[in-house]
């Protein structure tokens, strides 16, 4: 089975595997005793649409420049290649999208793909250290690829030192271990993780340094509105506080960010009405850009003018995994063929559909009210846009007239909303099959936690007259991006929203004001392979259930207090 530390039953359960996934692939029933997670995880590939003989690589976009978990990486990866050894096993390290970044070593038969994501290459250790945050094995036929059926492969997920984010993954793969996990190189995994993080760890204080410095130098002189961004950390004047806005605080924001990947220099264009101009200078360190200065400017007798619109909350963020779902369903929304949206509740699936659509009227069905679909397309006009929520609540019916719908009208303006839980009928799950080929998974927001200082100002309700604009500490910020938002973008908008109408306080919202689950934070000591299954089986708990705890306790069968026992011992 898939694992995260040793399982005595793995090496029995290996020659099952090999026929049991035959049998999936042929469509035959599946013998018993085969692991769920295994079979999931197929069902994912097939649902990507991953062929199982896949031979070439898939190409993935270049990556532009070297990142920073790259160069923190590179010289310890030099140090330790030679341990290990010739011809027997593949090291690998890739970015948080999985996106190969350096590769040595070699494994006979064993070939390198430029991306191991899910999408792209089915299960892989890889994508499950990613997923679980822990080290993770995969073993011969659990991998989905006919290549990789000798493979065995141990990750371990690289995490930041600022907020604990994972920022990549380190993969040793080498021929199948005959004796099952634990894999022969998982502690070296290990120790050359610990190795790049300590690295990590270096170099960002040095970057907070070297920022300080930077916003140091130029806030010096009476009244200077300097600020200073790296994407994480914000030293801010106070001339700077009296002229800096959600929407101006916004765009500087995006574009330290965009410093770390192209040249950023002069003046950057603010909203309409900023009452400001904003000139900007990047903070370079060892001959990279780690952030940006920036030195506001008054307008001289500012024309009054009505607030600048904001931008629709579904398009907010500057975050890779955001953009490049947002751009991909842009894409293929350009066709007339119907797009399946999925990603967990809360990601937005639903008004990113009505963006899409744009301003023509569209026909909305949603399957948690109308299973059947019976009002929905009795109503529906052949040239009309469809918006199909809540697939997985589709009753049979509903499956059925869906399907002679598309059979009918294969050029259909349909766009489905689909998120994953329960396990899917054959029914709907041969719908979604039909609907793969042109999906988009929406990341939750914990796989994108620096669209968090952008959507702040987009989800916060406009002050009122004479009040000043909801601000953030830093310390509270960091809470806010290392907590990881099982509602995601509609939990913390909840949140937002509450601090805006109720808090009788005024100044930057401090840590101790946001709610408990978010103050305390992630689990901040290492937990047993017991206790990341038990803290994930809460975690998605919390997640049905929106938050609330009682119910949560009810559901899990214990007590709130036990619950409550639970949560903080994962957090010391």
């Amino acid at each position: 089975m898939t694992t995260t530390d040793a399982s005595p039953a793995a090496t029995t359960a290996r020659p099952s595997l090999r026929v049991a996934r035959e049998r999936f692939l042929s469509g035959r029933p599946l013998p018993q005793g085969v692991p769920e997670e295994v079979v999931a995880a197929w069902r994912r590939a097939r649902f990507f649409g991953v062929p199982h003989d896949l031979e070439e690589s898939v190409v993935s976009p270049p990556l532009s420049g070297e990142s920073t978990l790259l160069g923190a990486a590179r010289p310890v990866l030099d140090r330790i290649v030679p341990a290990l050894g010739v011809g027997g096993s593949l090291l690998v390290l890739t970015d948080e999208r999985l996106r190969v970044l350096w590769t040595a070593g070699s494994v006979p038969g064993l070939g390198v793909c430029t991306g191991l994501s899910e999408q792209e290459v089915g299960h892989n250790s890889a994508a499950l250290a990613l997923r679980s945050r822990s080290r993770a094995e995969v073993h011969g036929p659990e991998h989905f690829l006919d290549r990789w059926q000798d493979v065995s492969a141990v990750s371990v997920p690289v995490l930041g030192p600022e907020n604990g984010h994972v920022l990549g993954t380190l993969t040793v793969a080498s021929r199948l271990c005959t004796a099952g996990p634990p894999h022969p190189q998982a502690a070296f995994a290990e120790a050359t993780v610990a190795a790049v993080e300590t690295e990590l760890r270096a170099r960002a204080g040095r970057g907070e340094r070297a920022l300080l410095d930077a916003y140091m130098r130029a806030a010096r002189g009476p009244d200077r509105a300097v600020a200073a961004l790296d994407g994480r950390n914000r030293l801010v004047s106070d001339a700077a506080q009296r002229l800096l806005t959600p929407e101006v605080l916004g765009v500087l924001e995006r574009t330290a960010a965009d410093a770390r990947h192209r040249e950023v220099t002069g003046v950057v264009r603010l909203p309409e009405g900023a009452g400001c101009t904003a000139r900007v200078t990047p903070v370079r360190l060892d001959g990279r850009t780690i952030g940006i200065v920036t030195a506001l400017e008054p307008l001289d007798d500012p024309a009054p003018a009505a607030p600048a619109p904001r931008p629709p909350v579904t398009l907010t963020g500057s975050s890779v995994p955001w953009r490049h779902a947002v751009g991909r369903a842009a894409e293929l929304m350009r066709s007339r063929e119907p797009l399946l949206l999925t990603g967990e509740r809360g990601t937005g699936k639903s008004a990113l559909a009505r963006e899409l659509f744009g301003p023509d009227p569209v026909q909305v069905a949603d399957a948690a009210r109308d299973a059947g679909l019976d009002q929905a397309l009795s109503a529906w006009r052949p040239d009309g846009l469809l918006l199909l929520r809540h697939a997985e609540r589709l009753a049979q019916p509903g499956v059925a007239a869906l399907n002679s719908l598309l059979d009918q009208h294969p050029d259909t303006r349909l766009l489905v909303t689909h998120t994953p839980g329960a396990p899917a009928g054959p029914c709907l799950q041969r719908l979604l099959d039909r609907l793969s080929a042109r999906s988009v998974t929406l990341p939750p927001l914990r796989e994108r936690t620096e669209d968090i200082r952008e959507l702040l100002p987009a989800l916060t309700p406009r002050p009122a007259p004479g009040q000043p604009p909801l601000t953030w500490t830093l310390d509270a910020l960091r809470a806010l991006e290392a907590y990881p938002w099982p509602g995601n973008v509609t939990e913390l908008a909840h949140v937002v929203r509450a601090l805006a109408e109720h808090r009788r306080v005024t100044g930057p919202v401090r840590r101790a004001e946001l709610p408990d689950a978010v103050r305390e934070g992630p689990a901040a000591r290492t937990l047993s392979p017991m206790e990341h299954a038990e803290r994930a089986a809460i975690l998605e708990a919390l997640r049905r259930h929106g938050g609330n705890k009682a119910r949560t306790a009810v559901a899990l069968g214990i007590g709130r207090a036990t619950l409550y026992r639970k949560l903080r011992e994962y957090r010391r």
